[in-house]
């Protein structure tokens, strides 16, 4: 009762936590960035550690898997335990299992504390969208959205290049020691503004249960992503066995918050919209680095910095978003942000080879723009339709969607590349490809009905 007391307290009864809000998404930034910066970090991880260059990858997988697998599980708990002592247990984690990962002698050190770091990460990434939610009236949920799904997607797509400074400046082992002020921060703000609840508890067994069940499931699916790109389309089967895991998770009493959070108005929507456009950029980040570095001669460093056009533009545009949608209505300003997104895309599509390094970075940024103008509003519309109850379960949902997304869209960009024989024409038709999946995130949005009202569902 405690519990429920402490999240269905309404926002109208206390002012704006602004400051709440910032260290939420400082949370979220550092979360994402831990999913991408290790990967400009694996040659020198390999070379002081002595590990095979097959055995690379599984730094970055072993964060991976149980960011996703546990998402669910941690979200369905955290929605029974109090926000405050939630915090504390999974910032304190975060933070020690990075000080472990840096100090790493080895390998198996190394995965040890990667896992533990992902087990963690999964909780954060379902709490902070939970205390953004809490800490604002809802007329203001668009601008603390804003926060949020701005710096989310950029810690991940800036993970490379903030890695690289910290590798070239000082060693591998910063990547994660880094991690340590920053939870530190978060937590000062975080004890000191959120309210004194019950402690935590544990999970019941049925809760590992669950766990376990849903890791196996993503475990086949991002290996058999993993293991396709290696060595080819035959392991797309291991996928398979992900289908009886998940069809059997759909019949446990677990999964029942989630089905019910899905069939609540306006909710399926946002998800959808969210998977569709992150699998876009997966595509898009997939294929346009091949593009500038084969078809028009850029460096590796040159083609890091253009790529960086499309994080600009959502951090540009991702506040913005997130105040237009309180102002002018959240279903609006995404439905504006998602068609910016794909016309972005489909500027892309003729990928010339006449084109300058601008022709590029300036169609980059225009999507990143719609991409930033589309996150918050869609977000404030999922978060907001959720039942009090299931803030946490929805913060955890949108996050897999997000992630899925990320994950499938390199996959399906190889797929459509391979058909040309790995040629131009078949960059563009993976290009086309994203642009037909923002396309369909806006047909989405144009049939969702009851989120036309900024702060509050008409």
């Amino acid at each position: 009762m405690a519990v429920q007391q402490e999240q269905s307290r309404p926002a109208t009864r206390q002012r704006n936590q602004w400051s709440l809000v910032v260290v939420a998404a400082l949370a979220v930034f550092m979360a994402s960035v831990d999913m991408s910066i290790v990967n400009v970090a694996l040659p020198a991880i390999e070379s002081d550690l002595e590990i095979p260059t097959s055995m690379t990858e599984w730094v970055a997988l072993a964060y991976l898997l149980p960011l996703a697998g546990l998402a669910l599980p941690s979200a369905r708990w955290l929605d029974t335990v109090g926000r405050r002592p939630a915090l504390a247990f999974s910032l304190g984690g975060f933070a020690l299992a990075s000080l472990a990962a840096g100090l790493a002698p080895d390998l198996g050190w190394l995965l040890g504390a990667r896992v533990v770091q992902g087990s963690f990460g999964a909780v954060l990434f379902a709490l902070v969208p939970a205390l953004a939610t809490a800490a604002v009236q809802p007329r203001a949920r668009g601008r603390a959205m804003g926060l949020i799904t701005t710096l989310g997607p950029l810690g991940l797509i800036s993970g490379p290049v903030l890695g690289g400074v910290l590798v070239d400046r000082l060693d591998w082992s910063w990547i994660f020691f880094v991690n340590v002020p920053v939870s530190l921060v978060v937590l000062v703000v975080g004890m000191r503004r959120l309210p004194t609840t019950t402690p935590l508890r544990a999970p019941t067994r049925a809760w590992y249960a669950e766990a376990l069940l849903l890791s196996c499931a993503v475990a086949a699916l991002l290996l058999s992503l993993t293991l396709t790109a290696d060595a080819g389309a035959p392991w797309l089967l291991l996928a398979v066995v992900a289908v009886p895991l998940l069809a059997t998770w759909l019949h446990r009493p677990d999964s029942a918050p989630v089905r019910r959070l899905l069939r609540a108005p306006a909710e399926a929507g946002p998800h959808l919209a969210l998977a569709l456009t992150a699998t876009a950029i997966g595509v898009i980040f997939f294929i346009t680095p091949f593009f500038l570095q084969r078809s028009l001669g850029q460096s590796a460093s040159a083609t890091g910095v253009i790529m960086l056009a499309f994080p600009a533009g959502m951090a540009l545009a991702g506040p913005v978003g997130g105040f237009a949608g309180d102002r002018w209505g959240w279903r609006r300003t995404a439905l504006l942000g998602v068609t910016w997104f794909s016309v972005g895309l489909a500027c892309l599509v003729p990928m010339s080879a006449a084109w300058s390094p601008g022709d590029v970075a300036w169609r980059l940024f225009l999507a990143g723009c719609g991409s930033g103008l589309f996150n918050a509003p869609n977000m404030a519309i999922a978060m907001s339709s959720a039942p009090a109850a299931l803030l946490a379960t929805t913060g955890a949902t949108t996050s897999l969607a997000r992630q899925a997304g990320f994950a499938v869209g390199p996959a399906a960009a190889t797929v459509a590349w391979s058909l040309s024989g790995y040629h131009v024409a078949g960059m563009t038709t993976a290009i086309l490809l994203g642009a037909l999946l923002g396309a369909a995130a806006l047909v989405v949005l144009a049939c969702l009905r009851g989120a036309d009202s900024g702060g509050t569902l008409a």
